[in-house]
């Protein structure tokens, strides 16, 4: 038996069959285990048999509480999904990284020298050599390797498919050379660091905590070196509702200056008061001083100052709602994150041409109004809703949002419970 026909036939036994289940839900392994084969069998198509090849897998998230609270050291509440980044790897004897993903171009990154490169920052090759000079500094073997790259969690579909991407490399340098022992808070740290130094973009730590840690969690980032998190156990399908994202098509490009703008204006509010972060002062301190502090900074600064105070607070209602089953005011609470989104952190559009959230997020309101919830999903300016949907309103809620915004704009969401994965065969 070739090495591939034994990769093959590994994917087929009870053990990998209730591995694939937990991953993605019963119905959904079959299908996955056939994904799985044809990565395999395209990473020997791309570099030949490899018996030391094994997969690896990172969640996209979804944001469920907490919009743009984790860079202020706010707190959030968050979830990996049945979303995912797919790898097929198998490690060299050098330090050369052979990365082929579904849809781009082949890479390739010398990590003899894991030193920031200006030239690469928004690329993959940024994120892999930013994830290993991460594994490295915090005295983690690295190594080269080549591997075939597959993704559910689609560029810009709000789901951070560059914190699943991240994540899953952390996977990898942890799975091939060491011991697959990180832990899910310096994975996600690890991750972070290379998105905000050798990528360029000035994320906080949610999506990369939430991609790594895996499940339902909330966490708190009063200490960002130490984060709290706390695991959740709610299953809102029992309840009689799934989570739906609404892609309404915008493009993300160009906006790192409003995402920027955002923490930016916050911590310049903080300044106000002496401190670095906005986490800590009360509305009451705002209310306060606000005179002072727009004529000082500007308006919006102090309206997104009002949002985080009033969201980080949110956070822990929404936990506690959960917790004792109140899931009308759970979602009274998301509409409620949504609101202040729109009206004062507003992110919800970056220029007056493209409205596309704003329309999703009103068409959402007409027909959830007294059902359902709904809200701005992630970073914003553009991309997704976040949408709280009754099980037998799914039909028609994404026949309706599909026949504005596109075939495939909505993902109807599974919590998977699992953060970052390996599966060797």
């Amino acid at each position: 038996m070739s090495i591939l026909e034994k990769k093959i036939a590994a994917l087929n036994t009870p053990e990998t069959a209730e591995h694939l289940a937990k991953l993605y839900g019963a119905e959904a392994a079959g299908i996955q285990r056939e994904r799985y084969a044809a990565l395999i069998r395209s990473h020997e198509e791309a570099f030949g048999p490899q018996e030391g090849l094994t997969l690896f897998s990172a969640p996209g998230r979804t944001e469920i509480g907490g919009n743009h609270t984790d860079h202020n050291r706010g707190r959030v509440l968050a979830a990996s999904v049945n979303l995912d980044t797919l790898c097929a790897a198998s490690p060299r004897e050098d330090l050369i990284v052979h990365f082929h993903s579904e849809g781009y171009d082949p890479i390739t990154v010398d990590l003899r020298d894991t030193a920031p490169v200006k030239a690469e920052e928004g690329t993959t090759a940024a994120l892999v050599r930013g994830v290993a000079d991460g594994m490295k500094q915090a005295g983690y073997k690295i190594g080269g390797f080549d591997a075939k790259v597959t993704s559910t969690v689609a560029s810009g579909s709000g789901l951070s498919s560059s914190a699943a991407l991240e994540v899953m490399l952390t996977a990898v340098f942890d799975g091939l050379f060491n011991d697959f022992s990180l832990p899910f808070v310096d994975r996600a740290q690890i991750s972070r660091r290379a998105e905000n130094q050798y990528f360029g973009k000035p994320s906080g730590l949610l999506d990369q905590m939430a991609s790594a840690a895996g499940g339902l969690v909330t966490v708190d980032f009063a200490d960002e070196k130490a984060p709290q998190v706390e695991a959740l156990q709610y299953d809102f399908a029992k309840k009689g509702y799934a989570l739906v994202v609404v892609g309404t098509g915008g493009s993300h490009a160009d906006l790192t200056d409003h995402y920027a703008a955002v923490p930016r204006e916050m911590k310049e509010v903080a300044a106000g008061f002496g401190q670095e972060v906005l986490r800590g002062i009360t509305v009451e301190d705002l209310l306060a001083k606000a005179g002072e502090l727009r004529a000082k900074y500007s308006d919006r600064a102090v309206l997104r100052a009002f949002h985080f105070v009033a969201e980080n607070d949110r956070v822990p209602q929404q936990v506690s709602a959960l917790k004792e089953d109140r899931l009308a005011d759970f979602l009274d609470l998301i509409i409620d994150s949504g609101r202040s989104s729109f009206q004062y952190l507003q992110n919800i559009y970056a220029t007056n041409e493209d409205q596309s959230l704003s329309l999703a997020l009103c068409m959402a309101e007409t027909m959830l109004r007294g059902k359902g919830a709904w809200r701005i999903h992630g970073g914003g300016f553009a991309g997704t809703t976040l949408n709280f949907v009754p099980l037998a309103q799914i039909p028609s809620f994404v026949e309706t949002m599909e026949k504005t915004f596109g075939e495939g704009a909505c993902h109807v969401l599974n919590i998977r419970p699992v953060g970052a994965d390996m599966l060797k065969l």
